[in-house]
């Protein structure tokens, strides 16, 4: 059904795309993978008609196609649902599924009545139930997620592109999609899945291609390829190992929090914990087990009902996020878009946005030289990849993106770092920088929470796991303890302690 061969893209003197090639037959579903930075979202823009190739051909049914902007691309029947949603939050899913595009009566006026009943049959065929008559706003994230498929299956679209769909879903959601995804499959659609949870193309997906540093290297069956094959082809080489080794646990280590006692809601269950000095501490849970709450009502950055808890020995918790940062808290928030960068702005100016009096002279002036050496040496310490500090964020990987973050604490010299889903949305090799990362730090002397809903993440790096249900930790796992099953035993099924 589509056909895209020797395509090539060039953004000024750098080359993104060097002639590759993709080929989706219809009713399967196919996985496009790579890094960060490999070039698949360019060739998915390419295809959409919102980018230009320099070079290369595009086939819809054998018949090769030009798309001037995204709507000759919708109407040969190519939709696409961006990671980032589309949808306008003040507007209902019908409302968005027809924007721009409304049906009208024969009288010139809005046929509200012909467009809900169109909306209802998409939703129908792709068998889930979203309410139509709410600001998708007030929808779950799986449900936007739904009525951006809706959106472009009401265009008829035959070839569809999931960019990292799951990325915000729970395991019962994705599993969701994944029903309707082989509805669809089932229809004869095409489907171009791109994902970094390689668990999930093994899953659902029926072929792979590959693509590395903006190459073509391979297309396979899922059923002729093993993990560890899939992970050399992506980054070129092996890894030997996700996770570096564990620190071992010192229960004498000098305690940084000491959380005594947490209850967010009124009514409800107390959480207490420990965090030591060098050690990972895993915050673990199901979706709204209360685990984020948690961690910003240690920053004063949740209302909690009840907060005692003392930093480095002081028993008085920070009141705000700009207090904690003084006392040297920094968190890594679990979307780095919307509230850990100004993607617009540069590297530099990133890193310092928060931490400008490091750099000030004579009360007014700023030591710009000052500035860029120190930027350049906190980059280099965590490996961010890019040409240099006056580089704007908005085109660096996920991977690096996030290494900006932490290079924002590590200039600010926060001892104290929480981060909050520190992989989302970032492939196989950046995460095990990440990874190799965090646990140098520790080893430095940096102590950190990491809250994930990734259960390998957990089991892997933490040295210590607190366990949240219902609001409140009800289990901290230690050594031998820490596995998948214990964790989920606890989340589960877990006691809740409540203020006496």
């Amino acid at each position: 059904m589509l056909e895209m061969t020797g395509i090539q893209k060039t953004f000024g003197p750098v080359k993104v795309l060097h002639g590759v090639n993709l080929e989706v037959r219809a009713g399967e579903v196919h996985a496009l993978l790579g890094e960060n930075g490999a070039g698949k979202s360019t060739m998915m823009k390419i295809l959409c008609g919102i980018l230009k190739a320099d070079e290369g051909t595009i086939r819809i049914d054998g018949v090769e196609r030009h798309f001037a902007h995204y709507d000759e691309a919708i109407a040969a029947g190519i939709g696409i649902v961006f990671q980032e949603f589309s949808l306008i939050p003040y507007l209902t899913a019908v409302e968005n599924i027809f924007l721009a595009r409304e049906l009208r009566t024969r009288f010139g006026l809005l046929d509200r009545k012909a467009m809900r009943a169109r909306a209802s049959e998409v939703l129908n065929k792709l068998g889930v139930e979203v309410s139509l008559d709410v600001p998708v706003a007030e929808l779950s994230i799986a449900e936007q997620q739904f009525v951006e498929i809706a959106k472009a299956l009401s265009l008829d679209a035959r070839v569809l592109v999931l960019d990292e769909p799951t990325a915000t879903l729970t395991p019962s959601e994705v599993e969701y999609l994944f029903r309707v995804m082989r509805e669809l499959r089932s229809q004869g659609v095409a489907i171009v899945f791109i994902s970094h949870h390689l668990e999930e193309i093994f899953e659902i997906c029926d072929r792979i291609t590959v693509l590395r540093d903006g190459e073509y290297v391979d297309t396979c069956e899922v059923n002729a390829i093993d993990t560890d094959r899939l992970v050399e082809m992506m980054v070129g080489r092996k890894i030997e190992s996700n996770f570096p080794p564990k620190t071992i646990s010192n229960p004498n280590a000098r305690i940084v929090i000491d959380a005594q006692e947490i209850q967010l809601h009124k009514n409800g269950p107390v959480s207490a914990f420990q965090l030591r000095q060098g050690e990972i501490l895993g915050f673990a849970g199901l979706v709204g087990s209360g685990r984020t709450e948690t961690a910003l009502s240690i920053m004063g950055a949740f209302p909690a009902v009840r907060v005692k808890v003392e930093i480095n020995g002081d028993p008085v918790p920070p009141k705000n996020p700009s207090e904690a940062l003084a006392r040297g808290i920094g968190l890594l928030p679990e979307s780095r878009k919307e509230q850990g960068l100004i993607t617009a702005f540069s590297i530099m100016q990133n890193i310092s946005i928060n931490n400008y009096g490091k750099y000030r002279r004579l009360g007014v002036f700023l030591d710009l030289a000052a500035e860029n050496l120190h930027t350049r040496q906190v980059m280099q310490d965590v490996r961010v990849k890019a040409p240099g500090p006056e580089v704007s964020c908005n085109t660096l990987s996920g991977g690096n993106q996030q290494k900006v973050v932490i290079a924002r604490w590590l200039n600010h010299n926060t001892p104290i770092l929480i981060f909050d889903e520190p992989t989302r949305g970032i492939d196989v090799g950046a995460k095990a920088e990440i990874y190799q990362l965090m646990r140098k730090l520790t080893e430095e002397g940096y102590s950190i929470i990491m809250i994930s809903s990734e259960l390998p993440e957990i089991t892997g790096l933490a040295d210590r796991v607190c366990v949240f249900r219902s609001g409140a930790i009800v289990a901290t796992l230690d050594g031998a303890q820490i596995t998948s099953e214990d964790i989920m035993k606890n989340a589960t099924t877990g006691t809740l302690r409540y203020a006496a």
